[in-house]
């Protein structure tokens, strides 16, 4: 197969004209062919000496349409580098961003043949640009051709830096409301990563407000399905859900009512009130594929912290096995298993029967939680301040008794 030599700066743009529509006309025959490759170069080279560089990359991708299936991998990539390239040489962001649409719909349009060297040159593309939302349009680009080629793996780990990439892109909140779906609903296919899922999802939800309630009814089933990965999720303990419109307007819901209810008993009460729940609704638990003695499992640690939760900072022994209905001999299991779950930091005095919890988690975070530790701030903060008071008074009470010595001599 033929090879593209770059040999001076404009070259390599002359060179992939040349060579893709040879390419693409070699069946036509030289009387055909000639001419047309002729006509391209000499469009392409107007192109360049003008500056109309949006023309000249939709003139090169036409041409890259007829070969695609042609050229090798190698070849492929260094006529999208030279393509790609073009977005550098315009100086209007506008321009850019329509060469950036060109381009990516050009390398998406068969996510099955080569994805991962499609995905590739589109990080390629995201790299070259320098207007904030070109580079996202680039990457949910990105995305969706990961989606549809099967080759998530190789987008996911750029997820882990989602918060800087928000901060650089500054995009609007309907922008963000897709991107963390997008997100989510691939994480969700990778068994390993469902916590990841899980949080991407509440930061979908979390974009709705009640003042919206036409658009916000639009995701009920994405509400559902955030409180059945919270109540699966065996290490996670705490969310937002309640404070979030989204998911509170399943609560008179005349389909998802019940779902609503699962969450507040994980999130405000006790095993009792789970079990009790169960007995009446084992079906419906069973038809979202929660299995029963795993949610007792989950609501057995998420009623441990929250019995420590009281303000006296003690949980006897007998009221921790009367709560999580365990036998006197499981009492100090299940209190190692909160504190492995980072639910509790706590000693327990044996002597005493007795657990001294020093921290726990709040199952919900809301106002209240802001308010106690408000409260809690200030109290520490009106210790330090006597404490400081106290040093001081004394320091100034050791000068004074140190100049009278000195006076006395």
């Amino acid at each position: 197969m033929t090879t593209i030599i770059a040999t001076t700066e404009e070259d390599p743009i002359y060179a992939v004209v040349r060579f893709t529509s040879e390419l693409g006309c070699a069946d036509a025959g030289p009387e055909f062919a000639e001419p047309q490759v002729t006509r391209l170069c000499i469009e392409a080279q107007e192109c360049m000496v003008i500056g109309r560089w949006l023309d000249l990359s939709n003139l090169m991708l036409t041409s890259v349409d007829l070969v695609l299936s042609k050229v090798s991998e190698k070849d492929l990539e260094f006529i999208f580098t030279i393509i790609c390239n073009l977005v550098t040489r315009t100086e209007s962001l506008d321009e850019a961003l329509e060469m950036a649409k060109l381009i990516s719909a050009k390398v998406t349009q068969q996510p099955n043949d080569r994805p991962a060297l499609r995905l590739k040159i589109l990080f390629n593309l995201y790299n070259l640009l320098e207007n904030p939302y070109s580079r996202f349009f680039v990457y949910t680009q990105a995305l969706n051709l990961a989606v549809h080629g099967k080759v998530t793996e190789h987008v996911i780990p750029s997820f882990k830096k989602m918060d800087s990439f928000l901060k650089e892109w500054n995009i609007g909140m309907l922008d963000q409301r897709e991107l963390f779906l997008t997100i989510s609903n691939i994480l969700k296919e990778n068994k390993s990563s469902a916590k990841e899922s899980f949080n991407f999802l509440t930061k979908y939800l979390a974009t709705f407000s009640a003042e919206d309630p036409y658009t916000m009814s639009e995701t009920k089933e994405e509400a559902v399905r955030a409180i059945i990965e919270f109540v699966k999720a065996p290490d996670v303990f705490q969310c937002d859900l309640l404070d979030m419109p989204a998911v509170g307007q399943l609560e008179k819901d005349g389909k998802y009512a019940l779902v609503y209810q699962l969450l507040k008993i994980f999130l405000t009460q006790r095993l009792d009130a789970y079990l009790d729940f169960h007995a009446a609704n084992s079906t419906l638990l069973k038809s979202y594929g929660l299995v029963h003695e795993d949610c007792i499992m989950k609501m057995r640690l998420m009623s441990l912290a929250d019995l420590g939760s009281d303000d006296s900072g003690e949980i006897p022994y007998s009221l921790i096995r009367d709560t999580l209905r365990v036998a006197d001999n499981e009492v100090e299991f299940w209190v190692v298993k909160a504190i492995a779950a980072k639910l509790l930091d706590c000693k327990m005095d044996q002597m005493n029967q007795t657990v001294l919890v020093s921290r726990c988690t709040e199952r919900v975070f809301g106002l209240s939680q802001w308010k106690a530790l408000h409260s809690k701030l200030a109290m520490w903060r009106g210790n330090i301040a006597n404490v400081i008071s106290t040093i001081q008074a004394n320091k100034v009470s050791e000068d004074g008794q140190a100049m009278q010595g000195l006076m006395i001599r």
